[in-house]
Protein backbone atom coordinates (compact mmCIF):
# COMPACT_ATOMS: atom_id res chain seq x y z
CA UNK A 1 0.00 0.00 0.00
CA UNK A 2 1.77 3.59 -0.79
CA UNK A 3 2.06 5.89 1.95
CA UNK A 4 -0.10 9.13 2.34
CA UNK A 5 1.06 12.30 3.26
CA UNK A 6 0.19 13.62 6.78
CA UNK A 7 0.62 16.82 6.22
CA UNK A 8 0.59 19.65 3.64
CA UNK A 9 3.41 21.58 3.11
CA UNK A 10 6.83 22.07 4.46
CA UNK A 11 9.07 25.06 3.24
CA UNK A 12 13.30 24.00 3.98
CA UNK A 13 15.16 27.16 3.87
CA UNK A 14 19.14 26.71 3.38
CA UNK A 15 22.00 28.23 1.23
CA UNK A 16 23.52 25.11 0.88
CA UNK A 17 21.58 23.08 -1.92
CA UNK A 18 23.20 19.67 -0.73
CA UNK A 19 21.31 20.30 2.63
CA UNK A 20 18.59 21.02 0.96
CA UNK A 21 18.20 17.71 -1.27
CA UNK A 22 19.27 15.82 2.06
CA UNK A 23 16.69 17.29 4.19
CA UNK A 24 14.18 16.97 1.13
CA UNK A 25 14.50 13.12 1.22
CA UNK A 26 14.45 12.61 4.44
CA UNK A 27 11.13 14.23 5.09
CA UNK A 28 9.20 13.82 1.76
CA UNK A 29 7.42 11.09 2.98
CA UNK A 30 5.48 13.26 5.23
CA UNK A 31 4.39 16.30 2.82
CA UNK A 32 2.45 16.45 -0.17
CA UNK A 33 4.77 19.23 -1.07
CA UNK A 34 8.19 20.12 -0.16
CA UNK A 35 9.54 23.77 -0.94
CA UNK A 36 13.46 24.18 -1.38
CA UNK A 37 14.34 27.83 -1.27
CA UNK A 38 18.26 29.08 -1.10
CA UNK A 39 17.42 32.63 0.41
CA UNK A 40 14.60 33.23 3.50
CA UNK A 41 13.36 36.71 2.18
CA UNK A 42 11.54 34.79 -0.55
CA UNK A 43 9.87 32.56 2.49
CA UNK A 44 7.83 35.55 3.64
CA UNK A 45 5.31 35.71 1.19
CA UNK A 46 5.11 32.28 0.46
CA UNK A 47 4.68 31.98 4.40
CA UNK A 48 1.07 34.25 4.18
CA UNK A 49 0.02 32.48 1.19
CA UNK A 50 0.12 28.95 1.50
CA UNK A 51 0.73 28.69 5.82
CA UNK A 52 3.42 25.65 5.41
CA UNK A 53 3.15 22.31 8.46
CA UNK A 54 6.72 22.88 9.26
CA UNK A 55 9.43 25.64 8.36
CA UNK A 56 13.10 24.13 8.38
CA UNK A 57 15.06 27.65 8.80
CA UNK A 58 19.12 27.64 8.52
CA UNK A 59 20.28 29.65 11.24
CA UNK A 60 23.24 30.89 9.03
CA UNK A 61 23.63 32.24 5.92
CA UNK A 62 26.31 34.75 5.48
CA UNK A 63 29.62 33.41 4.25
CA UNK A 64 31.23 32.51 7.55
CA UNK A 65 28.55 33.91 10.16
CA UNK A 66 28.50 31.47 13.29
CA UNK A 67 26.23 33.48 15.34
CA UNK A 68 22.80 32.80 14.12
CA UNK A 69 21.76 36.09 14.35
CA UNK A 70 20.71 36.20 10.84
CA UNK A 71 18.31 32.56 11.53
CA UNK A 72 16.64 34.75 14.92
CA UNK A 73 15.66 37.66 12.48
CA UNK A 74 14.36 35.48 10.14
CA UNK A 75 12.38 33.33 12.76
CA UNK A 76 10.93 36.74 14.02
CA UNK A 77 9.74 37.87 10.70
CA UNK A 78 7.75 34.54 9.60
CA UNK A 79 6.68 34.51 13.52
CA UNK A 80 5.05 38.02 13.17
CA UNK A 81 3.57 36.55 9.84
CA UNK A 82 2.18 33.30 11.16
CA UNK A 83 2.10 33.57 15.05
CA UNK A 84 1.49 29.76 14.97
CA UNK A 85 4.05 28.39 12.85
CA UNK A 86 6.19 25.87 13.48
CA UNK A 87 9.23 26.60 12.69
CA UNK A 88 12.67 24.06 13.08
CA UNK A 89 15.93 25.81 13.11
CA UNK A 90 18.77 24.15 11.86
CA UNK A 91 22.12 24.84 13.90
CA UNK A 92 25.86 23.92 13.15
CA UNK A 93 28.30 25.90 14.73
CA UNK A 94 27.56 26.82 18.41
CA UNK A 95 24.59 24.96 18.09
CA UNK A 96 23.89 24.97 22.14
CA UNK A 97 23.63 28.21 22.28
CA UNK A 98 22.13 28.74 19.00
CA UNK A 99 19.51 26.39 20.26
CA UNK A 100 18.64 27.55 23.43
CA UNK A 101 18.16 30.88 22.11
CA UNK A 102 15.87 30.00 18.96
CA UNK A 103 13.57 28.12 21.53
CA UNK A 104 13.25 31.37 23.81
CA UNK A 105 12.51 33.27 20.64
CA UNK A 106 9.59 31.22 19.51
CA UNK A 107 11.07 28.27 17.67
CA UNK A 108 9.29 25.07 17.76
CA UNK A 109 12.85 22.76 17.79
CA UNK A 110 16.17 22.66 16.26
CA UNK A 111 17.96 20.12 14.52
CA UNK A 112 22.22 20.04 14.30
CA UNK A 113 23.91 19.35 11.34
CA UNK A 114 25.01 16.84 10.10
CA UNK A 115 22.08 15.13 11.63
CA UNK A 116 20.85 11.48 12.24
CA UNK A 117 17.87 10.62 9.25
CA UNK A 118 15.92 9.27 11.88
CA UNK A 119 15.95 11.89 14.50
CA UNK A 120 15.54 14.75 11.72
CA UNK A 121 12.03 12.97 10.65
CA UNK A 122 11.04 12.50 14.16
CA UNK A 123 11.50 16.53 14.78
CA UNK A 124 9.98 17.33 11.76
CA UNK A 125 6.73 15.01 12.61
CA UNK A 126 6.45 16.15 16.12
CA UNK A 127 6.84 20.04 14.94
CA UNK A 128 3.68 19.14 12.29
CA UNK A 129 1.76 17.98 14.41
CA UNK A 130 2.12 20.94 17.13
CA UNK A 131 1.09 22.60 14.27
CA UNK A 132 -1.63 21.00 13.57
CA UNK A 133 -2.86 21.21 17.27
CA UNK A 134 -2.16 24.98 17.41
CA UNK A 135 -4.51 25.75 13.87
CA UNK A 136 -7.41 22.98 15.54
CA UNK A 137 -7.15 25.03 18.99
CA UNK A 138 -7.26 28.40 16.87
CA UNK A 139 -4.48 29.16 18.89
CA UNK A 140 -0.70 30.65 18.62
CA UNK A 141 2.54 29.54 20.54
CA UNK A 142 2.56 29.85 24.27
CA UNK A 143 3.17 33.98 25.15
CA UNK A 144 1.98 36.07 27.72
CA UNK A 145 -1.04 37.54 27.95
CA UNK A 146 -4.40 36.85 25.38
CA UNK A 147 -7.20 34.55 26.10
CA UNK A 148 -7.63 30.88 27.26
CA UNK A 149 -8.02 28.82 24.37
CA UNK A 150 -9.75 26.21 26.43
CA UNK A 151 -13.30 26.15 25.96
CA UNK A 152 -15.89 25.06 28.39
CA UNK A 153 -18.43 26.69 30.82
CA UNK A 154 -19.39 23.27 33.17
CA UNK A 155 -18.37 22.25 36.45
CA UNK A 156 -15.98 20.46 35.29
CA UNK A 157 -14.11 22.40 33.12
CA UNK A 158 -14.77 24.86 35.69
CA UNK A 159 -12.69 22.93 38.06
CA UNK A 160 -10.03 22.23 35.71
CA UNK A 161 -9.69 26.57 35.39
CA UNK A 162 -9.29 26.79 38.73
CA UNK A 163 -6.45 24.39 38.91
CA UNK A 164 -4.77 25.96 36.55
CA UNK A 165 -5.06 29.39 38.00
CA UNK A 166 -4.15 28.54 41.02
CA UNK A 167 -0.81 25.91 39.72
CA UNK A 168 0.38 27.79 37.09
CA UNK A 169 1.88 30.76 38.75
CA UNK A 170 4.05 28.29 40.89
CA UNK A 171 6.98 26.14 39.87
CA UNK A 172 5.29 23.11 40.58
CA UNK A 173 5.12 19.86 38.18
CA UNK A 174 2.36 19.10 37.13
CA UNK A 175 0.83 15.85 35.89
CA UNK A 176 -2.46 16.56 33.26
CA UNK A 177 -4.27 12.92 32.96
CA UNK A 178 -7.60 12.67 30.25
CA UNK A 179 -8.48 10.32 27.67
CA UNK A 180 -7.17 11.25 23.99
CA UNK A 181 -8.52 13.93 22.56
CA UNK A 182 -9.48 15.88 25.70
CA UNK A 183 -6.89 18.36 25.13
CA UNK A 184 -4.05 17.61 27.26
CA UNK A 185 -1.33 19.91 25.22
CA UNK A 186 -3.65 22.87 25.39
CA UNK A 187 -3.98 22.32 29.59
CA UNK A 188 -0.28 22.19 29.39
CA UNK A 189 0.20 25.13 26.90
CA UNK A 190 -2.45 27.15 29.23
CA UNK A 191 -0.12 26.92 32.53
CA UNK A 192 2.84 27.65 30.62
CA UNK A 193 0.91 30.56 29.59
CA UNK A 194 0.00 31.96 33.08
CA UNK A 195 3.61 30.89 34.30
CA UNK A 196 6.20 32.72 35.39
CA UNK A 197 8.15 31.67 32.68
CA UNK A 198 6.03 32.02 29.75
CA UNK A 199 8.81 34.78 28.35
CA UNK A 200 10.76 31.58 27.74
CA UNK A 201 9.88 28.36 25.90
CA UNK A 202 7.84 25.52 25.69
CA UNK A 203 8.78 22.76 24.89
CA UNK A 204 6.91 19.68 23.79
CA UNK A 205 8.50 16.31 23.89
CA UNK A 206 6.74 13.46 22.42
CA UNK A 207 7.99 10.22 24.62
CA UNK A 208 5.37 8.08 22.71
CA UNK A 209 7.10 8.99 19.27
CA UNK A 210 10.42 8.57 20.87
CA UNK A 211 12.68 5.39 19.98
CA UNK A 212 14.18 3.66 22.73
CA UNK A 213 17.69 3.38 21.03
CA UNK A 214 17.48 7.46 20.61
CA UNK A 215 16.05 8.25 24.76
CA UNK A 216 19.04 9.65 26.19
CA UNK A 217 20.41 11.56 22.66
CA UNK A 218 16.70 13.49 22.34
CA UNK A 219 16.45 14.24 25.82
CA UNK A 220 20.17 14.57 27.65
CA UNK A 221 22.06 15.55 24.38
CA UNK A 222 25.27 14.24 23.04
CA UNK A 223 28.69 14.99 22.19
CA UNK A 224 31.13 14.87 18.97
CA UNK A 225 31.97 11.05 18.63
CA UNK A 226 29.78 9.42 21.69
CA UNK A 227 28.81 7.06 19.06
CA UNK A 228 28.87 6.38 14.79
CA UNK A 229 25.91 9.16 13.97
CA UNK A 230 27.75 11.56 16.49
CA UNK A 231 29.07 13.88 13.76
CA UNK A 232 28.29 16.80 16.21
CA UNK A 233 27.30 18.29 19.32
CA UNK A 234 23.73 18.09 20.13
CA UNK A 235 21.46 20.02 22.28
CA UNK A 236 18.89 17.70 24.56
CA UNK A 237 15.54 18.79 24.84
CA UNK A 238 15.64 19.52 28.55
CA UNK A 239 18.78 21.65 28.28
CA UNK A 240 17.26 23.53 25.12
CA UNK A 241 14.40 24.32 27.39
CA UNK A 242 16.56 26.36 29.94
CA UNK A 243 14.16 28.77 31.91
CA UNK A 244 11.12 27.85 30.41
CA UNK A 245 8.83 24.73 30.44
CA UNK A 246 8.81 21.06 29.00
CA UNK A 247 5.85 19.51 28.38
CA UNK A 248 6.41 15.14 28.97
CA UNK A 249 3.61 14.45 26.35
CA UNK A 250 2.29 10.29 26.60
CA UNK A 251 4.36 9.63 30.04
CA UNK A 252 2.68 6.66 30.93
CA UNK A 253 4.60 5.31 27.40
CA UNK A 254 7.90 5.78 28.47
CA UNK A 255 9.60 2.20 28.84
CA UNK A 256 10.09 1.34 32.64
CA UNK A 257 13.92 0.08 32.33
CA UNK A 258 14.02 4.18 31.17
CA UNK A 259 12.29 5.77 33.66
CA UNK A 260 14.69 5.86 36.07
CA UNK A 261 17.26 8.19 33.93
CA UNK A 262 14.43 10.41 33.63
CA UNK A 263 14.04 10.68 37.46
CA UNK A 264 17.63 11.39 37.93
CA UNK A 265 17.33 14.15 35.84
CA UNK A 266 14.61 15.77 37.39
CA UNK A 267 15.79 15.15 41.04
CA UNK A 268 19.00 16.36 40.15
CA UNK A 269 18.26 18.91 37.77
CA UNK A 270 21.33 18.14 36.34
CA UNK A 271 21.35 16.11 32.22
CA UNK A 272 24.75 14.35 31.14
CA UNK A 273 24.92 14.42 27.35
CA UNK A 274 25.67 11.17 26.15
CA UNK A 275 29.16 10.91 25.86
CA UNK A 276 30.17 13.43 28.10
CA UNK A 277 32.22 12.98 31.58
CA UNK A 278 30.30 16.06 33.29
CA UNK A 279 26.82 16.79 34.36
CA UNK A 280 25.24 20.26 32.90
CA UNK A 281 22.65 21.94 35.44
CA UNK A 282 18.79 22.42 33.54
CA UNK A 283 16.41 25.16 34.77
CA UNK A 284 13.54 23.43 33.77
CA UNK A 285 9.79 23.21 34.89
CA UNK A 286 7.94 19.93 33.84
CA UNK A 287 4.29 19.35 32.66
CA UNK A 288 3.57 16.23 31.57
CA UNK A 289 0.60 14.03 30.38
CA UNK A 290 -0.81 10.44 29.63
CA UNK A 291 -3.95 9.12 29.11
CA UNK A 292 -3.35 5.75 31.34
CA UNK A 293 -5.82 5.56 34.24
CA UNK A 294 -4.34 6.49 37.77
CA UNK A 295 -4.58 2.73 38.74
CA UNK A 296 -2.54 1.87 35.62
CA UNK A 297 0.14 4.47 36.70
CA UNK A 298 -0.38 3.34 40.44
CA UNK A 299 0.58 -0.57 39.20
CA UNK A 300 4.79 -0.26 39.88
CA UNK A 301 5.13 -3.15 36.82
CA UNK A 302 4.44 -0.43 34.73
CA UNK A 303 5.47 2.93 36.39
CA UNK A 304 7.61 3.79 38.34
CA UNK A 305 6.10 5.32 42.14
CA UNK A 306 8.58 7.47 42.50
CA UNK A 307 9.22 9.18 39.53
CA UNK A 308 5.03 9.76 39.72
CA UNK A 309 5.82 11.14 42.94
CA UNK A 310 8.46 13.52 41.06
CA UNK A 311 5.26 14.52 38.33
CA UNK A 312 2.41 15.35 39.72
CA UNK A 313 2.71 17.91 42.88
CA UNK A 314 -0.19 18.82 41.18
CA UNK A 315 -2.37 16.47 39.31
CA UNK A 316 -5.18 17.60 37.01
CA UNK A 317 -7.98 15.93 35.45
CA UNK A 318 -9.18 16.47 32.39
CA UNK A 319 -12.59 15.60 31.90
CA UNK A 320 -13.86 13.66 28.71
CA UNK A 321 -16.40 15.12 26.68
CA UNK A 322 -18.79 12.78 27.90
CA UNK A 323 -18.87 14.16 31.33
CA UNK A 324 -19.65 18.03 30.34
CA UNK A 325 -22.83 17.52 27.92
CA UNK A 326 -23.15 21.38 28.77
CA UNK A 327 -20.19 22.32 26.97
CA UNK A 328 -21.18 20.42 23.70
CA UNK A 329 -22.98 23.36 22.27
CA UNK A 330 -20.52 25.99 22.93
CA UNK A 331 -17.53 23.95 21.40
CA UNK A 332 -20.02 22.84 18.30
CA UNK A 333 -20.85 26.89 18.42
CA UNK A 334 -16.83 27.04 17.87
CA UNK A 335 -16.06 24.88 15.23
CA UNK A 336 -18.43 25.52 13.22
CA UNK A 337 -18.26 29.13 13.11
CA UNK A 338 -14.38 28.38 12.70
CA UNK A 339 -15.01 25.83 9.63
CA UNK A 340 -17.72 28.39 8.14
CA UNK A 341 -14.63 30.91 8.04
CA UNK A 342 -11.78 28.73 6.78
CA UNK A 343 -13.73 27.48 3.94
CA UNK A 344 -15.80 30.26 2.68
CA UNK A 345 -19.06 28.58 3.96
CA UNK A 346 -22.32 30.64 5.03
CA UNK A 347 -23.01 30.61 9.05
CA UNK A 348 -25.60 27.97 9.00
CA UNK A 349 -28.50 26.41 11.81
CA UNK A 350 -27.74 23.85 13.96
CA UNK A 351 -31.60 22.65 14.66
CA UNK A 352 -32.63 21.79 18.05
CA UNK A 353 -33.56 18.18 17.17
CA UNK A 354 -29.92 17.86 15.85
CA UNK A 355 -28.17 19.71 18.84
CA UNK A 356 -30.20 17.18 21.36
CA UNK A 357 -28.82 14.07 19.95
CA UNK A 358 -25.30 15.72 19.68
CA UNK A 359 -25.29 16.74 23.42
CA UNK A 360 -26.62 13.22 24.04
CA UNK A 361 -23.41 10.93 21.95
CA UNK A 362 -20.71 9.39 23.99
CA UNK A 363 -17.75 11.28 21.75
CA UNK A 364 -15.53 8.52 22.48
CA UNK A 365 -12.73 10.41 20.53
CA UNK A 366 -14.05 13.67 22.69
CA UNK A 367 -12.99 17.21 21.67
CA UNK A 368 -11.07 16.18 18.80
CA UNK A 369 -13.46 13.96 17.19
CA UNK A 370 -16.32 16.47 17.88
CA UNK A 371 -14.06 19.03 16.02
CA UNK A 372 -13.15 16.37 13.22
CA UNK A 373 -17.59 15.90 13.09
CA UNK A 374 -17.84 19.94 12.82
CA UNK A 375 -15.89 19.87 9.51
CA UNK A 376 -17.32 17.08 7.70
CA UNK A 377 -20.47 18.85 8.51
CA UNK A 378 -19.48 22.06 7.01
CA UNK A 379 -17.95 20.69 3.98
CA UNK A 380 -21.08 18.09 3.15
CA UNK A 381 -23.88 19.77 4.66
CA UNK A 382 -26.39 21.95 2.12
CA UNK A 383 -26.51 25.70 2.77
CA UNK A 384 -30.37 24.88 4.54
CA UNK A 385 -28.79 23.96 7.63
CA UNK A 386 -27.42 20.84 9.39
CA UNK A 387 -28.51 17.20 9.34
CA UNK A 388 -27.41 14.54 11.89
CA UNK A 389 -26.13 12.41 8.62
CA UNK A 390 -23.76 15.30 7.97
CA UNK A 391 -21.61 14.62 11.16
CA UNK A 392 -21.32 10.91 9.87
CA UNK A 393 -21.31 10.08 13.42
CA UNK A 394 -21.19 5.93 14.80
CA UNK A 395 -24.72 5.87 16.98
CA UNK A 396 -22.30 4.55 20.03
CA UNK A 397 -24.61 3.31 22.79
CA UNK A 398 -24.25 5.03 26.23
CA UNK A 399 -25.44 4.21 29.58
CA UNK A 400 -27.12 6.71 32.18
CA UNK A 401 -23.91 7.39 33.46
CA UNK A 402 -22.02 7.96 30.37
CA UNK A 403 -20.20 4.87 29.57
CA UNK A 404 -19.84 3.56 26.54
CA UNK A 405 -21.46 0.42 26.38
CA UNK A 406 -20.16 -1.32 23.13
CA UNK A 407 -18.81 -0.30 19.85
CA UNK A 408 -20.33 -0.26 17.29
CA UNK A 409 -20.35 -3.35 14.30
CA UNK A 410 -18.61 -1.63 11.69
CA UNK A 411 -19.17 -4.34 9.43
CA UNK A 412 -21.60 -4.54 6.70
CA UNK A 413 -22.42 -6.45 3.41
CA UNK A 414 -20.99 -3.59 1.54
CA UNK A 415 -17.76 -3.46 3.27
CA UNK A 416 -17.37 -7.20 3.24
CA UNK A 417 -17.10 -6.75 -0.43
CA UNK A 418 -14.63 -4.22 -0.97
CA UNK A 419 -11.50 -5.47 -1.13
CA UNK A 420 -9.57 -2.12 -1.06
CA UNK A 421 -6.56 -2.06 0.97
CA UNK A 422 -6.47 1.60 2.07
CA UNK A 423 -10.26 1.33 2.57
CA UNK A 424 -10.14 -1.66 4.42
CA UNK A 425 -7.53 -0.43 6.83
CA UNK A 426 -9.55 2.75 7.66
CA UNK A 427 -12.66 0.11 9.13
CA UNK A 428 -10.24 -1.88 10.78
CA UNK A 429 -8.72 0.94 12.68
CA UNK A 430 -12.17 2.80 13.40
CA UNK A 431 -13.48 -0.76 14.81
CA UNK A 432 -10.64 -0.96 16.86
CA UNK A 433 -10.77 2.74 18.21
CA UNK A 434 -14.39 2.50 18.98
CA UNK A 435 -14.10 -0.85 20.91
CA UNK A 436 -11.60 0.23 23.16
CA UNK A 437 -12.89 4.01 23.56
CA UNK A 438 -10.68 5.85 21.35
CA UNK A 439 -7.74 4.55 23.79
CA UNK A 440 -4.56 4.28 21.70
CA UNK A 441 -2.41 1.97 23.73
CA UNK A 442 -4.95 -0.78 24.25
CA UNK A 443 -6.28 -0.08 19.87
CA UNK A 444 -3.19 -0.16 18.96
CA UNK A 445 -2.17 -3.49 20.79
CA UNK A 446 -5.24 -5.22 19.54
CA UNK A 447 -3.82 -3.91 15.93
CA UNK A 448 -0.49 -5.32 16.46
CA UNK A 449 0.62 -1.39 15.70
CA UNK A 450 3.02 0.73 18.12
CA UNK A 451 1.39 3.75 19.02
CA UNK A 452 3.04 5.90 17.27
CA UNK A 453 2.22 4.01 13.99
CA UNK A 454 -1.22 3.70 14.93
CA UNK A 455 -1.18 7.96 14.77
CA UNK A 456 0.26 8.52 12.07
CA UNK A 457 -2.36 5.98 9.99
CA UNK A 458 -5.24 7.31 11.79
CA UNK A 459 -3.65 11.16 10.45
CA UNK A 460 -3.19 9.33 7.20
CA UNK A 461 -6.95 8.83 7.09
CA UNK A 462 -8.49 11.44 8.64
CA UNK A 463 -9.37 9.75 12.34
Amino acid sequence: MTSTPLYDLCLIIDDDEDVLLSARFVVEELFREVITLTSPREALALIERKQPDVVLLDANFARGATDGSEGFLWLGRMIERDPAIAIVLITAHGGVQIAVEAMKRGATDFVSKPWNNESLLATVRNAAALHRSRREAGGTASRPGGESSLLGQSPAMARVLSLIEKAAPTQANILILGENGTGKELVAREVHRQSRRAEASLLTVDLGAVAESLFDSELFGHVKGAFTDARADRVGRLQAAEGGTVFLDEVGNLPLHLQPKLLTALEQRKVTPVGASKPIDIDVRVLSATNMAPAQLADESRFRKDLLFRLNTVEIRLPPLRERPEDIPLLLDHYLSEFARSYDKPQRALPAEVLARLRAYSWPGNVRELRHAAERAVILGDERGFSMADFALAETPVSAHGVVLAAPSLETDASADDLNLDRAERRLIERALHKHGYNISHAAAELGLTRATLYRRMERHGL
